[in-house]
């Protein structure tokens, strides 16, 4: 990993806060590992997944009465949410009030984003706590990675073995899950025959290096397929500290009008955003324009929100493009059908 990488999270979304709500989800969670790693077979050991009832299958009250499908999966990665003290460098995978924060905030608020048109799968695995992203000892954080890469590996090579059952995929991820799911895309995808399964992929909240793929590429338009969207974003005129006085080294996608070069996108574009209110979307929120690598936008404008105060909008990679990124999958299945 390069050192810059390393510094990527400034800001922990607070959808992964701690809150004392999580411990009243706790008792929903008393499953234990014998051997303390994951059981993929055993339905505890996925965050979310179509055989169960998760968050990932809530839908903002505005949505309550839509059709769904189910003939596309996506496997989603979650981001980090081993925030609190930290006891190992790795997660516990039966950590009950982690799993039940984790469940209540990345996989009901950015999960549920495809559970119109897919079929949800997100496991669980034992994540690297936030301070290997900022580390000196680099030989423990990528241990501690790599670990984490274990776990997602196993999963996708049980879910291929015994769920997938040739259906389309979507691979979908936000901030370590991203970083994670960068490398399953390397062996899994890029120049292999599951390539042409891949409806698209949605790298987001961690950086795209410009070198790290060869036959995999960013999409150019809103209905390319088997190619790869992500964002970073920011509030305008804000610089991150590792790319002052220098060109960034990665991708950058508009969520606003699917592109990736520097075309200024109206806020009047922006169909609808779900944040901490998740019944509530609000239209019209921000705009969007890429630039060195990055996502800017204006300050969102919400009734009160914590992204006010904030120039690093990580927590809001995705759900500011909520309602524009759900429809965008519904674009690319009905293209990767059409093919």
């Amino acid at each position: 990993m390069k050192p810059s990488l390393l510094y990527i999270i400034i800001v922990i979304s607070v959808f992964s806060s701690c809150s004392d709500k999580y411990q009243a989800f706790k008792n929903n969670y008393s499953f234990k590992s014998p051997d303390g790693k994951p059981d993929y077979s055993n339905l505890n050991y996925w965050a979310a997944h179509p055989w169960k009832w998760d968050p990932s299958d809530s839908v903002p009250a505005p949505l309550q009465n839509e059709p769904r499908d189910s003939m596309v999966d996506v496997f989603f990665l979650h981001p980090t949410t081993y925030t609190n003290k930290m006891n190992e460098l790795n997660a516990g995978i039966d950590d009950d009030y982690l799993n039940a924060k984790t469940d209540y905030t990345s996989i009901l608020y950015q999960a549920s984003i495809f559970n119109n048109q897919c079929r949800v799968f997100a496991p669980r695995y034992r994540q690297a706590h936030i301070t290997n992203f900022f580390s000196t000892d680099k030989e423990k954080a990528a241990q501690a990675f790599e670990l984490a890469y274990a776990d997602v590996k196993s999963s996708f090579q049980y879910y291929l073995q015994h769920w997938n059952n040739q259906k389309p995929i979507i691979i979908a991820s936000h901030s370590q899950g991203s970083l994670l799911v960068e490398k399953l895309l390397k062996e899994f995808f890029e120049d292999k025959p599951l390539k042409n399964k891949l409806v698209v992929a949605y790298i987001i909240g961690w950086p795209v290096p410009k070198d790290y793929f060869t036959s995999l590429k960013m999409c150019e338009d809103s209905l390319q397929t088997g190619c790869i969207c992500s964002w970073r974003t920011f509030r305008k005129g804000f610089v991150p500290f590792y790319l002052k006085n220098k060109p960034a080294e990665s991708y950058a996608t508009n969520p606003l009008t699917w592109t990736t070069g520097n075309e200024y996108a109206s806020k009047k574009m922006n169909t609808g955003s779900v944040l901490r209110k998740f019944n509530k979307i609000y239209t019209q929120t921000t705009d969007a324009q890429v630039s060195n690598g990055l996502l800017y936008v204006n300050k969102p404008k919400f009734p009160w929100s914590f992204l006010y105060f904030s120039k690093n909008y990580h927590a809001g990679d995705i759900n500011l493009y909520y309602m524009n990124t759900r429809k965008n999958i519904q674009q690319r299945i009905n293209m990767f059908w059409k093919k």
